[in-house]
């Protein structure tokens, strides 16, 4: 991949597991040739998200052309679909477009996916535009399912946040000492 590091997408890909954890929303993994070239899947997933369906594929490009893959999307009984992958332009576009034309609203996280190159993911966030495919961050979900700090999760989806936006964590370390001087006792 050259339009995100390795680093950078392991993290996005490890936050959105622990995000589904988190809140138990279904997350379904699947390889096209485990054991071949594309390789296993990250451990991390699996370590963080043990709820995750590991679906197994007999060498298809495009996971949605396994029957088994489709059918436990749809059995979940969700409408809307969160798809991340190793190549942005295939492992993710491809099931994206065909469950967007079974009527699925589909986002895909660009930041939890990656290509080729810059000119590969510049086609294909084009492509996704023009097919209904909704383009997104990893934060960015992360954003619009957490919705409100006002939750007892709350401390938890901060840790999501600086794994997606390691920054983030000098914006909460500056806050809590902000909060330490407010507290002192005056003298």
């Amino acid at each position: 991949m050259k339009d995100i590091s390795v680093a950078e997408l392991r993290a996005n890909t490890t936050a959105l597991a622990k995000l589904a954890a988190l809140i138990n929303l279904p997350l379904i993994i699947t390889a096209s040739v485990p054991d071949g070239p594309n390789g296993p899947l990250m451990p991390e997933i699996q370590q963080v998200a043990p709820h995750a369906v590991y679906v197994p594929r007999k060498g298809e490009v495009d996971a949605w052309d396994n029957a088994l893959f489709a059918k436990t999307v749809r059995d979940t009984g969700k409408k809307t679909l969160i798809i991340a992958g190793v190549w942005t332009s295939v492992c993710v576009m491809f099931p994206a477009l065909d469950a967007k034309a079974e009527g699925f609203k589909v986002y895909a996280v660009i930041d939890a996916s990656g290509d080729p190159s810059e000119l590969a993911s510049r086609t294909t966030l084009a492509r996704f535009t023009q097919a209904g495919v909704v383009p997104i961050s990893a934060n960015a979900v992360i954003c619009e399912l957490h919705r409100t700090w006002n939750r007892p999760d709350a401390a938890q989806l901060a840790e999501l946040y600086c794994m997606v936006s390691p920054n983030y964590r000098a914006v909460m370390e500056s806050y809590n000492k902000a909060q330490e001087v407010a507290l002192r006792p005056k003298t």
